[in-house]
This record gives C-alpha cells, structure tokens and sequence, in this order.
C-alpha cells in the first residue's frame, strides 16, 4: 500500500519505519518529527495539506517522506513533517468548516467549534513542542516552507508570498527561494493568520507560503512541473547543492491592499477566469459592496486571489504593486 493511502487511511504512522541514523516521533496525526543524530545547527518545517484540495505538495511531500524512510534521502537537519488538515483532505475539500490558514496566531479562538479550530489549536502547540526540544531550541537558523497550490491558474506558475516582518530575511533563505525557480515573490506589509505568518512572529523562522500551481484532484498532478522546487527541498533536508537557477530573473510584487468581503453584497467586477497576477488598468473597479467599492489605483495594478466566495470578514483578494528590486 502506498504511503498516500495510507496516510488518508489513518495508517501512515503503524506501517512506516526510518533508519537508526534518525530519532522519529509522531507528535500528533500527520505531524512527523525527524531528528537526525548527526546534522547541522538548523531546524526545518515543511508543511502541505493545510488546504485539504491543494493535493500536489502533499503528493510530492509523500515522496520526500518515503525517501527519507528508504534512506536515499539523508537528513542533516531538525526536521518537522506536517499534513495539515487531514479530514479535508479524505473529503477531497478546501476545508470542512472554516479557513485554516485563517486562524493561527490563536485566530482560531475567534471562530466556532469545529475541526479547523481544533486542528489550528493543535498545529500551534506542536510546532512550540518541536521548537522547546533540546536539539532543536538553540538552532540558529529556522525555516519553514508552506506548501501550497492556487484556487485558480495564474501568470506565474509558481510563487512564494513571504510574511510581513520587522526583520530581514535571510540571504541564505532568499537564495534557496531564487534557486527553487519560482517565478514570483510577494511581500506581505500586515499580519496574518496565515501558518507561515504565526512561524514567522512566533519563532523567527525564515517562513514562506509556496504556491505550487492550481489545485487538482489526487492523481491528476503532473509532478514534473514542480521538479526543481522538489529537488530544492530535498537539497535543503539533506543539505546537498542544488542547481542553479534555470529561469528568468524572480519577479517582486508588494501587497498594497487586501480586498476584505464584509457584506453578502459583495461581488468581483472580473471574469471568473481571471489569473492571479493579471495587470488591469487604471480606474477599473474590481469590486464592489454595500457603500464600499475598489478600483485599481497606481502602484497597485495587479489582482492575486480574488475569490467573492469567502466567507464574510475575510480576503477576497490581494492588491499587488509591481517592483524591480528585491524589497527589505
């Protein structure tokens, strides 16, 4: 049986084994902690699944996680394997009853019971378990890597949003993300509820939500496509080079205005087709409610997100600017 089923089955922690160069412990289900008894002085978190639907780096984590049990993949560093919202994932769902990546930071003590409450409550206190372990709190360098894909398709395949912070990020960090060969980074200037965001503030990781493109049924991603992001996170787990960067040069956008649905009136002025990324001109109203109306206002000419279905009170989309340098 392969470890995909198994983990959707409930069974991934009875049947899978690691060799003796490793200490595994499961702090909760699908949360696995990997300590290597040799390895360097960093900590990593890698997550995927916290939309249960966005089905390819839960895929390509599979694969990572069975090499790293076969023993092809060494690991040299502290290691945390997140699958995120599981019961989504069975129901082939976004999420069961709220937005998980909209409640951490204990957000989710704002919204009603449910099993994103439970699970956001639950991911907060084992990412602070595996961060208080002794081989694992004095590491000087922490990153998490958010795994993702798009709701819909985009100008840029791939792309990474990095959380708002007072400090910079890593040199280190923004290499391994240009190397990856993603398209595009976003720079986010407000907090959020967002996983990547609660590591960040929380526990000073280098953190990033990496979109991986739109979101497809189990089974029905071409995996190939994220090849070099697959091959960028095994470099990281084992610290091996990985190649250079293949494609153009990064592409910066900073978010100048999140879109906030408030009102059942709400509504998108574009075609449900629309890219993330797609540039619209000067003046257009994107979107609308009751006594509240956005139009695109230079620097901020391009949409990401834009989703009129999201419940009340939370983004409905994000509003870029454009920049040509890596911004601090």
């Amino acid at each position: 049986m392969d470890l995909l089923t198994l983990l959707l089955e409930k069974k991934l922690a009875d049947h899978l084994t690691f060799p003796e160069t490793m200490n595994a412990h499961w702090l909760a289900e699908g949360v696995l902690q990997l300590i290597p008894h040799e390895g360097e002085n960093r900590s990593l978190v890698i997550s995927a699944g916290i939309h249960g639907n966005e089905t390819a780096p839960i895929e390509i984590l599979i694969q990572l996680l069975a090499q790293l049990a076969d023993g092809t993949l060494t690991l040299k560093n502290n290691l945390l394997i997140i699958f995120g919202n599981l019961p989504a994932m069975r129901a082939n769902r976004r999420y069961l009853h709220h937005d998980l990546n909209r409640m951490f930071g204990g957000r989710y003590l704002n919204f009603p019971l449910g099993n994103e409450r439970s699970r956001a409550a639950e991911l907060e206190d084992v990412v602070s378990r595996f961060f208080a372990e002794p081989s694992v709190s004095l590491t000087n360098i922490r990153w998490h890597i958010d795994l993702h894909t798009a709701i819909r398709a985009s100008h840029h395949e791939q792309f990474a949003l990095l959380p708002a912070q007072n400090r910079p990020f890593s040199t280190e960090f923004m290499q391994w993300l240009h190397d990856s060969d993603i398209d595009a980074l976003v720079y986010h200037r407000e907090k959020a509820g967002t996983f990547s965001h609660f590591l960040s503030e929380k526990f000073g990781a280098d953190s990033c939500t990496m979109e991986m493109g739109k979101a497809m049924p189990f089974g029905k991603n071409d995996l190939t496509r994220f090849q070099k992001i697959t091959d960028a996170l095994y470099g990281l787990m084992s610290l091996s080079p990985i190649t250079a960067r293949i494609k153009s040069e990064l592409k910066h956008y900073q978010v100048i205005n999140s879109i906030i649905k408030s009102h059942d009136s709400f509504q998108l002025h574009i075609p449900a087709d629309t890219l993330n990324f797609t540039e619209l001109p000067e003046g257009f109203e994107i979107a609308s409610q009751h006594n509240c109306h956005w139009k695109i206002k230079f620097p901020a000419k391009f949409i990401l997100f834009p989703n009129a279905e999201v419940a009340n009170g939370l983004r409905a989309g994000l509003l870029l600017a454009l920049n040509e340098k890596i911004i601090k």
